[in-house]
């Protein structure tokens, strides 16, 4: 099957657009369930009845994993954004409010993985860590308690694409059900990578708009910072990490 170019490339698949579709081909250092899992969370967040691709197969293409979705024609927040930088806190806005109706669902513990064991699984497969630090992230995850919440796991402007009045939110992957804390954390730091300002605006307006304090965010940074060591991204700062995760959570 001739899918043409990619539209995109991530660090586990390449997207294509076919027949007015959205195939993602994955690559093939993943597990064969893969596919399966990810197509899986997507459904289960269709199914709450987010803004989210309908599924519409799993199957195998050219000998690759794939999943057959649901295309909506539009940009992400993040492409906007870059074209308009003096509308950086409306699509911030925008992009908090489908983070807080995500937020609001409290999900079915049967449909979708806890964070907790996500995160304990991430942490224990760092290498870089010693025995200690390995000790003390876990004990720091066990401390914290929190009322389940559905969470995206990787939630940012480049996952939110706007068609018409609508934003469609993509890459459920790294969803699970945990504390919208570490969901707000996580976003903080990705967006922290780029951009201090960029950072703090959006806690400000997440903070502001669900009553959550920063510091009730803040004490997941060694954690998040911890599993966030684990998917070895080439384009994040490991030393920025570890000081994070080193309690100096303000880097």
């Amino acid at each position: 099957m001739n899918l043409g170019k990619p539209i995109a490339k991530g660090n586990t698949a390449k997207i294509y657009l076919s027949d007015n579709k959205i195939v993602k081909l994955f690559n093939d250092f993943l597990p064969d369930t893969e596919s399966i899992k990810e197509a899986n969370k997507q459904k289960y967040a269709y199914s709450c009845g987010l803004p989210v691709p309908e599924i519409l197969d799993v199957t195998n293409i050219n000998g690759k994993q794939a999943i057959i979705m649901e295309y909506f024609k539009g940009e992400t927040l993040g492409d906007l954004m870059a074209k308009e930088k003096d509308q950086t806190e409306y699509f911030l806005n925008m992009s908090v409010d489908v983070q807080l109706k995500i937020h609001s669902i409290n999900p079915n513990p049967e449909a979708i993985e806890p964070m907790h064991d996500k995160l304990l699984r991430q942490i224990e497969s760092v290498n870089e860590f010693d025995k200690n630090q390995k000790s003390d992230l876990v004990k720091k995850l066990e401390s914290l308690s929190y009322e389940s919440r559905l969470c995206h796991g990787d939630f940012h402007i480049f996952n939110l694409i706007k068609t018409g009045d609508e934003v469609v939110v993509i890459d459920w992957v790294d969803s699970s059900a945990g504390d919208i804390c570490a969901d707000v954390y996580r976003t903080y730091l990705l967006y922290s990578h780029l951009s201090t300002e960029l950072a703090d605006m959006y806690l400000r307006l997440y903070c502001e708009k669900s009553g959550v304090s920063k510091s009730d965010v803040f004490q997941w940074a060694p954690v998040i910072a911890g599993a966030r060591l684990s998917e070895s991204v080439s384009t994040e700062n490991s030393e920025r990490l570890m000081k994070i995760i080193n309690n100096d959570s303000t880097v």
